[in-house]
């Protein structure tokens, strides 16, 4: 027996479906669902329809719109297709149609809310291929291959317009933050016309007083949506977390890169460079200065992280370490590793970005791991799977997504604020 409404009242209506038995629970499992789908399929019908007009004509801006009466439609929903007769309205010079119904219930495309969000948060996550595998073994809905890419397109597109002028609410904390980090990094990616460019990805942190992290926003950006609009929107979201949380102490925290700090010292008052990329010059350095002494060099190396991370000054000492050990070489000129390693220690402890000790001792984060992790996440394992290569428009909608996705509650909030305003742009 198929699902059928039994009743309704002013609150609500009650369905009655038939389960049937199986001879195993798997099966059983699988005809449980498949009823609850056709259950599903008619309570959208009916909760649908009472978004519809009931014929009378409507204004829309300045135009005065009549139905052409009730057309059918096929509407994508968790469940199942789900088809309905719904007033369509058009001016009388003709042109384009008009769904009320579409408008008030939100929907995406040929979607309903729900299962467009449940769309594009799969397709956030990995490609439409899977997505479809998904959504048959888990959910038993067979749908093609391009509504999910015509609905994942037009989530990102709204997702896209609204990044300027939207603003989603803060965490809210027992105690307000210690410390909030700013970290930026740039990652490569395949582009159809231009071969490897670079997509950048900032993130902001917040860390209690024990240096825990509590919380972190991600942003990124392709490479053809420009390093200029990516900063705006990184200043626009830095200007919101300095207005409520104006005590907490703001570090920069990046690689080394030059062109990061220029941007990082005019928004935070400390800047650190990451640890693990500091250490990665020491071990670079190593082998020329340890050409025969194999068993010296791991203590040695093992020695200067150790210093580095809990002495005070331990930067400055190593530089005079280098120094030393390369004059002892007797060579004309230095190796070229230690020659980069001096050089980037001098450049960073000149900037006064590796006082690790006491950073430590404030409970003051001194590794890059959130922006570096941010790098993999937000690009790597969704853009830079095998044979991938990205157009600018759809890289930028995976990466809109993406970063809602994995910004603790901004999905939520991205489709309450849907649900309650509409779509700014045509979905």
């Amino acid at each position: 027996m198929a699902a059928t409404i039994v009743a309704r009242s002013e609150t609500g209506f009650t369905i009655q479906l038939e389960v049937p038995y199986a001879d195993d629970m798997l099966r059983a499992e699988d005809a449980i669902q498949d009823a609850l789908n056709d259950a599903g399929v008619v309570a959208t019908a009916e909760v649908l329809a009472r978004f519809d007009t009931d014929g009378s004509p409507i204004t829309l801006g300045d135009a005065r719109l009549t139905s052409k009466g009730r057309t059918a439609k096929q509407y994508q929903s968790p469940y199942g297709v789900v088809t309905l007769r719904r007033h369509v309205y058009q001016s009388s010079r003709g042109g384009k149609t008009f769904c009320p119904l579409d408008r008030d219930a939100r929907i995406v495309v040929s979607s309903t809310p729900r299962f467009a969000r449940m769309i594009a948060h799969k397709y956030a996550e990995f490609g439409s291929g899977r997505v479809l595998h998904d959504l048959a073994a888990n959910h038993r809905r067979d749908v093609s291959r391009c509504l999910v890419q015509d609905v994942a397109d037009a989530v990102a597109a709204v997702a896209l317009a609204v990044e300027h002028d939207w603003e989603y609410e803060l965490p809210r904390f027992e105690q307000p933050p210690a410390t909030i980090t700013l970290g930026l990094d740039g990652t490569c990616m395949l582009t159809v016309d231009d071969g490897w460019r670079e997509a950048m990805v900032g993130t902001i942190a917040f860390y209690d007083t024990r240096g825990e992290r509590l919380h972190t926003i991600y942003l990124g950006a392709t490479p053809e949506y420009g390093k200029l609009t990516f900063f705006e929107r990184f200043d626009r979201e830095i200007d919101r977390v300095k207005a409520a949380y104006p005590g907490a102490t703001y570090v920069g925290l990046a690689d080394g890169a030059k062109e990061n700090w220029g941007y990082l010292e005019h928004e935070t008052e400390l800047q650190v460079v990451d640890f693990y990329h500091a250490t990665q010059y020491i071990w670079a350095a190593a082998d020329p200065l340890f050409p025969e002494d194999a068993t010296g060099l791991r203590p040695w190396i093992d020695g200067w992280c150790h210093r580095l991370k809990h002495e005070p000054g331990a930067a400055e000492a190593l530089i005079a370490e280098l120094e030393a050990r390369g004059a002892a070489l007797g060579r004309k000129r230095l190796p070229a590793e230690v020659e980069s390693t001096l050089t980037y220690f001098r450049n960073q402890v000149k900037g006064g970005r590796m006082d690790y000790a006491g950073l430590r001792g404030r409970g003051i984060p001194i590794g890059s791991g959130v922006t570096e992790a941010a790098c993999k996440v937000l690009v790597k394992q969704r853009l830079c799977g095998s044979g991938m290569k990205w157009k600018g428009r759809g890289a930028a909608s995976v990466l809109a997504l993406r970063a809602l996705t994995y910004t603790t509650g901004r999905w939520e909030q991205f489709w309450g604020r849907l649900s309650r305003e509409g779509y700014p742009v045509a979905a």
